[in-house]
């Protein structure tokens, strides 16, 4: 009998018997993470319809842009604290955890976002939906008196959940909690409840009635086989994406600090931004640039567009987003990609629609610096034939944003390439290359 329990103690299946309740335990709580973000979700796309719809059905109210972004502003004066921080404050506090998330994030981002949309703001949803998800997730800390760990992996699966539901794409959603934390690190401990929090959320969004818009690719227009000529086309497509991708993450950053540095009170900087978009639309006559832009996206893949929508696109989320209005970038970014696609059909060889496809999710890649969620991303929504195309654009797309992104907060775990410091915040890398210039610059005068 001693010698059986000690060859239990030893062997493989003890670890198996401590594994699976830990397993069960944390996958409950992902499971619960799902049901709140998942619902959440649905809520939010469902006053995101409405106030679409009704923005379309009034175009005056875009000239009350600039009173609705004071009005934003000035809700999260008083009200946000550090919460204002959004998707970048849940980063922070997976790398390093201070204080749990104040539940008023998701009722905050949740009414900022649909204001937003309601006055034609041109903004997305992901952020909403990312910030809803962790807020409500991490409610579970205290409750269940979760360590610090466990903290870690719970706010990982709301960002999970909140992502999956929002776009419909749970196997992308569940990447995306674990490769948005850091550039070129996963961390795969947190992978099943990130998975099934994701599952759980995108299915809760459905069974609440939630449907989601669907990008056709007609099955007849990918070739049997991988061409060469169509790789080329989805590499070039992939480096032109992530540069468009770096170049809409540094113009929106730039905006905003540039914001923060002209007008000293918070809540006029929306005001101003509200004024710039209004007057642009208005004199430019370009509706088709405000709000989430789901009309065009769908047009992208069966209609010829202008070449610079993609370039109308980006401008005025920069403005919305530069000048402190509330919601993603996810979805604009996809606005982006999809038309950059459409444009680049005239001198590649993959027909528009294969193109705008992978541009949708290429820019994402480049910009967010999560290639494989990107990858996952284009096979969910327009089927397995655009995987190797999609792969090919994606990883291109992350390799030339270069050390930038959407997301401040992101650490490097793995360098893209040359020598960045591990485990920095994308926001302290100007200030890091800077005294590095400044170093060189003084040993040569030596």
């Amino acid at each position: 009998m001693l010698e059986t329990m000690k060859m239990f103690h030893d062997s493989p299946l003890r670890d198996l018997f401590g594994v699976l309740p830990r397993a069960a335990h944390v996958c409950a709580l992902a499971a619960l993470v799902g049901v709140m973000a998942g619902s959440a979700s649905a809520l939010f796309l469902v006053a995101l319809d409405l106030a679409t719809n009704t923005r379309l059905m009034h175009p005056w109210l875009l000239w009350l842009l600039p009173v609705a972004g004071f009005a934003v502003g000035w809700l999260y004066l008083r009200f946000g604290g550090h919460v204002e921080a959004g998707n970048n404050l849940l980063i922070d506090e997976i790398h390093d955890p201070k204080r749990v998330v104040p539940l008023r994030m998701a009722p905050l981002v949740l009414f900022g976002t649909v204001v937003t949309h309601l006055f034609g703001g041109s903004a997305g949803r992901e952020g909403t939906a990312v910030q809803m998800g962790g807020a409500l997730a991490d409610q579970l800390t205290p409750l269940f008196r979760l360590s610090g760990d466990q903290r870690r992996v719970l706010l990982m699966s709301g960002i999970a959940a909140g992502f999956a539901s929002v776009f419909g794409t749970p196997l992308a959603g569940a990447v995306f909690g674990l490769e948005v934390l850091a550039i070129g690190r996963l961390r795969h401990d947190a992978l099943l409840p990130c998975l099934v929090a994701a599952l759980v959320g995108d299915a809760v969004t459905r069974a609440w009635g939630v449907h989601h818009t669907a990008y056709v690719i007609a099955p007849g227009l990918f070739a049997t086989s991988m061409s060469i000529s169509g790789a080329f086309s989805a590499a070039v497509a992939g480096v032109l994406c992530g540069l468009t991708g770096m170049a809409f993450a540094q113009a929106t950053h730039a905006t905003s600090a540039f914001m923060k540095r002209r007008v000293a009170y918070a809540p006029l900087r929306p005001f101003a931004g509200g004024v710039a978009v209004a007057a642009a639309a208005t004199v430019l006559g370009t509706p088709q640039y405000l709000g989430l832009g789901i009309p065009t996206l769908v047009d992208a893949f069966h209609a010829t567009l202008p070449w610079y929508d993609f370039l109308g696109k980006a401008l005025f989320t920069v403005l919305t987003l530069g000048s402190g209005f509330k919601g993603g970038e996810v979805t604009p970014l996809f606005y982006m990609g999809a038309t950059l696609g459409n444009a680049l059909s005239h001198v590649l060889t993959l027909p528009a629609a294969v193109l705008a496809g992978i541009g949708f999710v290429a820019v994402f890649a480049g910009a967010a610096n999560t290639p494989i969620a990107s990858t996952l991303m284009a096979i969910e929504i327009f089927g397995p034939q655009i995987g190797g195309y999609a792969a090919i654009a994606c990883v291109l797309a992350y390799l030339c944003s270069g050390h930038t992104g959407i997301y401040r907060a992101q650490r490097v775990g793995h360098g893209k390439h040359g020598a960045v410091p591990e485990g920095a915040r994308l926001a302290d890398l100007p200030a890091w290359r800077k005294s590095q210039g400044s170093g060189r610059r003084a040993g040569e005068d030596t």
